[in-house]
C-alpha cells in the first residue's frame, strides 16, 4: 500500500508553551470537532499522555462506525501523536508539533501518514476526497484555536469554576470545551445520572430538587437549560416551553439568592422572540417587548432572574437570535432540502431573519462572563442584517445549489402550528448594540462568511 502524507501548518499569534498546553487540556478534542461532522466522543482515558485512548463514533449518512486512537511520543511543549487502532482507515499516524515563532507566536503543524482502503482504487477514489476533507477539517481547527486563544489570552482572566446548566444542548456542548480548553472548570446540572467524580450534580426543577453541593466555589453561572422551541407547538408543546423556563430559572436563582457565598454572575438565555413581530422596526436592547407567546416567555424568563439581581449578583440576559450550526436546528433542518436543490423562502420571504454562529454565542457568553460593566438585556445577534430571503439566497450560493422554492404560509402553519407565524414567518429587524459598545469583536459578523466557516466550504 502506498503511504500518504497531508500537512497543514499555520502560524497562531500566541506563544508556543500556551498553544501546546491548550491542546492538552480536557474538551481539546471536542472543540476541534467540526459541526459538520458526525463525530462525537464515547470514551477516553487520560489526556494526551502516551498510553491515553479516545474512542469516537463517526457517522456516514445512516452509517455509523467507531475509530479508537492512542497516543505516543509525548513531548512536554513541543508535540504529541495518535495512532489509529481501529477505524475506517489500514494505517494513520497523526503528528500535532508546535515550535516558537519569536515570543509572542508560534506554528502549530498537523502532519498525518495515513494509507487508504481498498488499494490501487481507493487510492484513485477515495484519494482526492480524502485530501479535500483533511483541508477542510483543519482550515477549521486551525481558525477556532487561534480565534479561542485569541480571546482567553485577551480578556487576561484567571481561572474559574464555571456552572451550566443545559450543557447537553446546542450551545452548552459548544461552550463546555471552549471553556475548559481555557483553562477553567466546568460544572454541570442534569437531571439523570449525576456523579460529582466529574462534576455533574443533581437537579430537577419540575420537582423543586437541586444538589446544594453543585454550587461550592463557583465563580460564574450559565444558564441555558429549557424545552426546545422547534417542531409543532401542541397546548402541551407550548406549556412546556413555558414551564421548563419559569421552573428552571426560579428554581436556580433563588438557590443562588439564599447563598452564604454567591458566584459573581449570572449570564442567563433569553431569545430575540422578547420582540415579537415588528415588521421593518428596527430593535435594538432597549426597545419594549412585543405580543405573542414566544414574547411571553421571554418576558417571563428574564423576570425570573429577580431573585439573583436583588441579591446582588450581576445578571445577564442574552437575548439570542436563532443560533447557526449545522449540529442543530434550525441549520441542520434546512440543509437537506437545499442540498437537493429544494431550499427556498418561507412565505414572501421578506421578513427579516436574525441570526449568530454558534463561534459568536459561546465567544458572546465568555464575554459576558468576564465583562463587569455588562448587565441586563443583551442581543445576541450578527450586525449583517437579512431578510429571510437574503438568507436563502446566501445559503444557497454557499452549497452551490438552487433555491427558488416558495413554501406557502398555509402550509408552513400546517407542519408547526403556531410556531409559524411565531418565528418562522415573524419578521424581527434585530441589530446589536450593547454587545458591540461593551468591546466585543465578532468572529462571524457576516452571512457568508459564517455558512462557509460552518459547513467547510
Amino acid at each position: 500500500m502506498t503511504r500518504q502524507t497531508f500537512v497543514h501548518r499555520s502560524k497562531i499569534p500566541v506563544p508556543s508553551q500556551e498553544l501546546f498546553r491548550w491542546h492538552t487540556r480536557p474538551g481539546a478534542l471536542e472543540r476541534l470537532t467540526p459541526p459538520w461532522q458526525q463525530t462525537k466522543v464515547i470514551a477516553r482515558t487520560g489526556g494526551v499522555e502516551d498510553g491515553s485512548k479516545v474512542t469516537m463514533r463517526m457517522g456516514l449518512g445512516p452509517l455509523r462506525k467507531h475509530w479508537i486512537a492512542e497516543h505516543c511520543d509525548y513531548r512536554e511543549g513541543q508535540s504529541f501523536r495518535d495512532i489509529q487502532v481501529k477505524g475506517p482507515f489500514p494505517r494513520w499516524e497523526h503528528t500535532h508539533s508546535v515550535e516558537p515563532a519569536g515570543t509572542d507566536a508560534s506554528y502549530l503543524e498537523d502532519r498525518i501518514e495515513y494509507e487508504l482502503p481498498f488499494g490501487f482504487p481507493g487510492r484513485i477514489i477515495g484519494g482526492p476526497l480524502v485530501k479535500s476533507q483533511l483541508d477542510r477539517m483543519f482550515s477549521y481547527r486551525h481558525r477556532v484555536t487561534a480565534a479561542d486563544l485569541e480571546t482567553h489570552l485577551q480578556k487576561g482572566t484567571s481561572q474559574m469554576k464555571i456552572l451550566i446548566t443545559g450543557s447537553s444542548g446546542g450551545i452548552g456542548s459548544a461552550l463546555t470545551p471552549m471553556l475548559t480548553t481555557g483553562g477553567h472548570e466546568v460544572v454541570k446540572l442534569v437531571r439523570s445520572q449525576p456523579s460529582p467524580k466529574d462534576n455533574r450534580f443533581y437537579w430537577n426543577p419540575t420537582r423543586s430538587e437541586i444538589d446544594p453541593a453543585a454550587f461550592e466555589g463557583v465563580d460564574a453561572i450559565v444558564h441555558l437549560a429549557g424545552e426546545r422551541i422547534n417542531g409543532r407547538w401542541t397546548n402541551a408543546k407550548k406549556e412546556r416551553i413555558l414551564e421548563s423556563r419559569i421552573s428552571g430559572t426560579r428554581l436556580l436563582t433563588e438557590t443562588i439568592a439564599n447563598l452564604a457565598t454567591k458566584p459573581a454572575v449570572l449570564v442567563s438565555a433569553s431569545a430575540v422572540g422578547y420582540y415579537g413581530d415588528r415588521g421593518d422596526e428596527l430593535l435594538d436592547d432597549s426597545s419594549e417587548a412585543g405580543g405573542g407567546f414566544l414574547a411571553e416567555v421571554c418576558r417571563q424568563w428574564e423576570a425570573g432572574t429577580g431573585p439573583a439581581k436583588n441579591a446582588g449578583i450581576r445578571v445577564v440576559n442574552l437575548r439570542l437570535a436563532p443560533v447557526l450550526t449545522p449540529a442543530a436546528a434550525p441549520l441542520s433542518l434546512m440543509l437537506i432540502p437545499f442540498r437537493l436543490g429544494l431550499g427556498g423562502t418561507l412565505g414572501s420571504g421578506s421578513q427579516y431573519f436574525p441570526w449568530i454562529a454558534i463561534d459568536d454565542v459561546v465567544g458572546a457568553i465568555h464575554h459576558a462572563i468576564v465583562t463587569e460593566s455588562l448587565s441586563g438585556p443583551v442581543n445576541v445577534v450578527a450586525p449583517d442584517v437579512v431578510t429571510n430571503l437574503g438568507f436563502t439566497q446566501t445559503l444557497g450560493k454557499v452549497l452551490g445549489r438552487p433555491a427558488f422554492m416558495r413554501i406557502p404560509p398555509p402550509m408552513i402553519r400546517l407542519a408547526v402550528a403556531d410556531l409559524a407565524d411565531e418565528a418562522l414567518l415573524a419578521s424581527q429587524r434585530v441589530e446589536p448594540k450593547r454587545l458591540p459598545e461593551s468591546g466585543y469583536g465578532y468572529r462571524l459578523p457576516s452571512l457568508e462568511e459564517a455558512l462557509r466557516h460552518l459547513l467547510g466550504r
